[in-house]
């Protein structure tokens, strides 16, 4: 039986429309089964991930770190008793002139991710005046004012853990707070002070000297030489409420002074090989020959006590021609030198954002007498 053209038509129109159909559904069907597949693994809780506990062991032996994230620093192979949350750099202040001098102590130790704890001990004083003056019973100080401002940034930039301190003990017709009453942070087994004023280049050795064996309560670390008299440029000492008692108890009972104390603690004699220059003074860059490198030694030196007997310190804008006559005549310490003070005096400007202190009236006159000399 033949078929007319218009069957043939009709049944082709319906198999094209078969076909379509037939993919039609099949898409929509693949695309239902993936939405459902997609919904299932939406509804379907999610198995935990077990995260591993922290180390107990750990924690107890490396302590609590200051907020750094390179943990490779906390499994060096030496490391200070009890960990790093046990050990402290602490600055004791007495007078406004030498805040700022903590302030970049402790900014160069944040900077440089130092993994020790930081402390500031200050005059309780100093609390008063300013909630006096917020009372209107005072005009504002600006000597507290601008304390107040340096000890709140380092406390919220550097981590530094600010404590004020009141009078300790009566000697003579005064109440002090000596040194030694830095033993009485028995919350830490080692605290490491450094007399103003100076510059720390390399946290790293700083923070190595925490490990160093002492069998005393108190041990100095001086820049001096052996056949000079001198006192230590760095103190560490071992809080405890027994040694904080003895030592008290054998400050004399007529005058208090720093110096005298300070000239009493037993010095390190020998430094370990790597650490010979943890400590330089700028005193002794005078004594320096022609085989110093003023490069290697600002590289090398971890910290730098800025010390000469005839300038009051390094916060004090002196004379040109008083630091001419109290420089190294050599050219290599010579501009070590030079770069320490003006390293000093950038560094404070950009982190206390002070100028150097105008120069007693005493040492004004006492720059007259050297010759005219530039600082070449």
């Amino acid at each position: 039986m033949l078929l007319t053209s218009s069957q043939i038509s009709m049944a082709i129109s319906s198999s094209v429309v078969f076909i379509f159909t037939t993919l039609l559904f099949l898409s929509g069907y693949i695309l239902q089964q993936q939405t459902v597949r997609s919904l299932q693994a939406a509804i379907r809780p999610q198995p935990a991930v077990v995260q591993p506990p922290p180390s107990p062991v750990l924690a107890k032996h490396f302590g609590t770190p200051p907020g750094h994230s390179f943990f490779d620093k906390y499994l060096a192979s030496n490391r200070p008793k009890g960990g790093w949350a046990k050990v402290a750099h602490v600055q004791l202040l007495r007078e406004h002139l030498h805040v700022c001098n903590a302030v970049m102590l402790f900014a160069v130790l944040e900077e440089q991710e130092s993994l020790a704890q930081r402390v500031i001990l200050y005059p309780k004083e100093w609390d008063e005046k300013k909630e006096a003056t917020g009372k209107g019973k005072l005009d504002s100080d600006p000597q507290v004012e601008t304390s107040k401002r340096l000890l709140q940034e380092a406390a919220k930039r550097y981590k530094v853990m600010l404590q004020p301190i009141q009078p300790m003990v009566k000697i003579g017709d005064e109440f002090v707070f000596p040194l030694a009453g830095l033993l009485s942070l028995s919350g830490y087994n080692r605290v490491l002070y450094l007399p103003p004023s100076g510059l720390i280049l390399d946290t790293s050795g700083m923070d190595h000297l925490f490990t160093l064996p002492m069998e005393s309560t108190m041990l100095g670390i001086s820049a001096g030489s052996e056949d000079e008299a001198h006192t230590p440029s760095i103190v560490l000492m071992r809080p405890s409420k027994e040694s904080l008692k003895e030592t008290l108890a054998s400050l004399p009972t007529d005058k208090y002074t720093e110096e005298g104390f300070l000239s009493k603690i037993s010095l390190l004699s020998d430094l370990p090989e790597d650490q010979i220059h943890v400590l330089a003074k700028t005193s002794g860059l005078r004594d320096e020959d022609d085989a110093f490198n003023a490069d290697k030694f600002m590289d090398g030196t971890s910290y730098v006590h800025i010390s000469d007997p005839e300038i009051l310190g390094p916060e004090f804008d002196v004379s040109r021609q008083m630091l001419a006559s109290v420089r190294p005549k050599k050219h290599e310490p010579k501009k070590a030198w030079q770069d320490i003070y003006e390293k000093y005096r950038q560094q404070r400007m950009d982190v206390c954002g002070l100028d150097l202190e105008p120069a007693p009236k005493l040492l004004k006159d006492v720059a007259r007498a050297p010759e005219q000399e530039t600082l070449s």
